[in-house]
């Protein structure tokens, strides 16, 4: 990262998402094999449930990497059943400094 008045700023290349998922994705173990899942592949942003029974996801890092974690999110851990993954591309915040399971 880069240090721009104090602040940090993304480096070039950082992309950031903020997901959706639907399914059998609560009492499952989403949220920490999701969080697992991206601090293997050194991203950061956090997982949350939502009391709608959905999955809420912010994340930021290189794009190939994102795409890696996209792909986990679709299929989820073994005891999960994703039904839909809504993801929109945001602008990467460079907020967080690691991975992390909110509740």
């Amino acid at each position: 990262m880069h240090i721009i008045g104090g602040a940090a700023a993304p480096e070039a290349g950082v992309s950031a998402f903020f997901a959706q998922i639907q399914g059998r994705v609560q009492g499952v173990g989403f949220r920490y094999l999701a969080a697992q899942e991206a601090r293997r592949l050194g991203l950061s942003g956090w997982v949350r449930n939502r009391s709608d029974g959905t999955v809420e996801v912010w994340s930021e890092g290189p794009a190939d990497k994102q795409a890696t974690f996209l792909a986990w999110l679709r299929r989820g851990p073994p005891s999960a059943r994703v039904t839909s993954l809504r993801h929109e591309s945001c602008s990467p915040t460079a907020n967080y400094p690691d991975f992390s399971v909110q509740f």
